[in-house]
């Protein structure tokens, strides 16, 4: 039988606690997650990613999440699970009328939302099985169910830590991911370890992954470093 991908959930909203909470407790249930702190930076990752189901906070500064469902419902099929602090009739009528397939009220338990999210699942069709997820990387392109990185029609050739670096990077599209995560993941890897181990380690690898997917390597448009906290992959 095939291995299936696991399904990755957009989680919108502003607080920056929840949007925490929320994100290790999904990946702690195997999902992909990745979150956006608005609307705007919800729909830059959405123009870069695919998502089998959004997670989206109602009140939200600027841009709402019952506008920004209206707007997105005339162009994306993706679920859309709405969570709010006013859990009345009258906005749970009108968040499904935005477009919305569910919506919970907060506070809630994360057990009722984790099965919420999984019979939103159920119902819907797995986006991920229709067909390769691509990252647009100007002109490159990543295959994300493959691993590879494409210049048009032509590979480009990439060592077994970058192909886990490009993975650990594009499941978390738009977040930060610090050095310890990224040691952690990388640890036991051989090319790591070769280089001293440690952040210098680390450094060294994103600096010859940055050679293969930069224009500029010394001005990074899409491997950005954030100061002070790690790395982040930056998708068109």
């Amino acid at each position: 039988m095939p291995h299936q991908a696991a399904p990755h959930l957009l989680i919108i909203d502003d607080d920056e606690r929840i949007r925490t909470l929320l994100k290790g407790f999904l990946q702690r249930n195997e999902f992909l997650v990745t979150a956006a702190r608005d609307a705007a930076h919800a729909r830059r990752l959405l123009a870069g990613l695919d998502f089998n189901l959004i997670v989206m906070d109602v009140m939200m500064p600027g841009e709402d999440g019952l506008s920004l469902t209206r707007d997105l419902r005339k162009t994306l099929s993706t679920p859309i699970l709405l969570l709010t602090a006013r859990g009345d009739t009258r906005e749970r009528i009108e968040g499904l009328e935005a477009g919305a397939d569910d919506y919970l009220a907060k506070p809630f338990e994360p057990k009722e939302l984790l099965l919420r999210i999984n019979a939103i699942l159920r119902r819907v069709p797995r986006a991920a099985e229709t067909g390769p997820k691509f990252i647009s990387l100007g002109a490159l392109r990543y295959d994300q169910d493959r691993g590879e990185l494409w210049n048009g029609e032509t590979p480009v050739r990439l060592t077994a830590t970058e192909v886990q670096l490009m993975k650990i990077f594009a499941s978390h599209a738009g977040d930060v991911v610090s050095r310890s995560e990224l040691i952690e993941e990388l640890g036991r890897d051989r090319a790591v370890s070769d280089e001293g181990g440690g952040d210098r380690a680390i450094d060294v690898q994103i600096t010859r992954l940055r050679r293969k997917i930069e224009s500029d390597p010394r001005e990074p448009r899409y491997l950005q470093t954030v100061r002070g906290l790690g790395y982040m992959l930056a998708p068109d």
